[in-house]
Parts: structure tokens; sequence; C-alpha cells
């Protein structure tokens, strides 16, 4: 008995595990830039995952297109919408930031394939405002959510709101500090497991999974989590308010069998924003690798 105590007592201590030391390393990049983090990693093969704080409700920014995508999709299914519906931009729908609509005369015609892609590659407000008028306003997109489970993904209001609370706030850093006027709202771990469902064939259906996961993967923006990356499919979403908040969703396609969630939302950041972008690339960076020496 007492050679089996001694033998416990000295034993070596236990090794950390591969995930702990990726997680720690993620963790020691967020610290190199002070801001505030939500952070979630999940293997969709092994079902491995990293939760920094992925359950707590921040700005989504423009990545709250990707639940009105979704949204859209589903009211298709349901006979509401057609794809090749067709919109006329009127100079009333004309919305800032970015997007290339508000630089287009008025009078085009434009199907709804073609605002959702415009949404999401250039992020364009104006086609999201569009968007949520076809699907019946912001409620619907939350209503769908809820009813998916994901009650922390709220579409407060169109984007007119946002830039009207923006332009009365008379500064954006003030602005961003008040955090009344949210653009959209959700957790790191809402978006994940609405890509998951994506990447898995179960958002709304199969062949809507496949076209907006294509959607997705013609994202034009690619200094976050693409930043480091190449030969890896990545379709992803950003949603910006620099250089307060810089997020980006998305799943890295490292192989046939070999799929990631990464969803990095920040806040209250108030430095240089390309030195949060370059953290969320090495992120992104450590994740790829580990995944794909892990096969």
């Amino acid at each position: 008995m007492h050679f089996l105590l001694l033998a416990l007592l000295t034993a070596a201590p236990a090794q950390p595990q591969p995930l702990d030391a990726l997680r720690s390393n993620i963790e020691r990049i967020t610290r190199s830039v002070n801001a505030t983090w939500g952070i979630y990693v999940k293997s969709i093969e092994t079902g491995e995952e990293i939760d920094i704080n992925a359950g707590r409700q921040l700005d989504t920014m423009s990545v709250i297109k990707i639940p009105l995508m979704a949204e859209v999709f589903f009211q298709i299914r349901e006979g509401k919408l057609k794809r090749d519906d067709r919109y006329t931009l009127a100079a009333a729908d004309i919305r800032p930031g970015t997007g290339v609509m508000r630089s287009l005369d008025t009078g085009g015609t434009y199907t709804v394939k073609d605002l959702l892609t415009l949404m999401i590659i250039v992020s364009d407000n104006t086609a999201t405002d569009v968007l949520y008028r076809m699907t019946g306003g912001p409620e619907a997109t939350t209503r769908r959510m809820a009813a998916l489970g994901l009650k922390q993904t709220v579409a407060p209001a169109a984007s007119k709101v946002w830039f009207d609370g923006l332009r009365a706030a008379g500064s954006a850093e003030k602005f961003h500090r008040a955090a009344k006027t949210p653009y959209g709202l959700s957790s790191p771990r809402d978006i994940g497991t609405l890509l998951e469902r994506m990447e898995r064939g179960t958002l709304v259906d199969e062949a809507a999974s496949k076209m907006m996961l294509s959607i997705l993967r013609g994202q034009i923006y690619r200094t976050r989590l693409p930043r480091y990356l190449s030969g890896i499919g990545i379709p992803h979403k950003t949603g910006d308010f620099l250089p307060y908040i810089a997020n980006d969703v998305g799943v890295l396609e490292l192989a046939p069998g070999n799929r990631v969630v990464i969803c990095i939302f920040t806040a209250n950041h108030f430095g240089e924003g390309v030195m949060l972008e370059q953290a969320e690339g090495r992120i992104a960076e450590a994740v790829a690798r580990y995944f794909q020496a892990r096969g």
C-alpha cells in the first residue's frame, strides 16, 4: 500500500491535451489586443469545441445578414418569395455605408438572389433593408431564429435606424460606448450553430444550405479569418464598425471531412482596427493548423 501511494504521489503531472494548448494560444492572442472577445470554434466532424465567452450576446453588425439570408430562404421554401422575384431600385431605398447599390442609378431591377448576393459578398445595406421589407420586417428574422432555438439572435431594426442613431449621436465613439442601437444581436455560438446546420445541409433544406454556402464563399472582404490562410475554402461573413467592432464568422473547409466552424465577435476596441484584424487572422491560422494536423 505504501509503495502504491508513493507511486501515485510521484507520478508525472497530467499532460495538457492538444485542444487545451490551442485554447491557450487563442487566449494569448486575444490578450495582445485590448477588446471584448467572444469566440466559438467547433469541428463539425469530431465535435471538439473551444468556447471563450461564446454565449455572450454582442453586436453582430453585418453578421446579422446571415440570419436574414436564412429567413429569405425559409420564405422561398414556404412559397412567400421566389428567387427570381424582382425589385426596382428606388431613391428612398438607398442606404449609406457598405455596398454598391447606393452608387447605382435608380430604376434598375434586381432579383431576390441578386439582393442576397450583394448583401453578403459586399455587405450591401440597401439590399439588406429591401430584404427586410420583403420578408415582413426584422421581427420576422427574430421570430425565425427563436423558433430554431437561437434566442440570443435578434434583428432589432432595419439598418436605416442604426445610421439615423449614429448621425444623431454626433460621435462614432460616443455612439458605440452608449450601445443603445445595435445593428444586430447574437452570440458566437448561435451563429456557429447556424453555420454548422448549413454545412450539414439542414438549414432550411439541403439545396438552400448549399446555395447559402456558395454565396458566403463569394465574400470579398478577406482581411480577418482568411488573412493568413490560402488554399482553404472559407464561406464567411464580416461585421464592421471599426475600430470598435471587427467580427468575422465562417467555416474553415480544410478538406473533405474536415470542417471547422469559427466565429469571432469583438467590441470595445479603441485602438487601430488593423490590430483586431491581424489577431483574428492569427486565431484562424492557429485553428486551421491544429485541425489540419489532426486530419
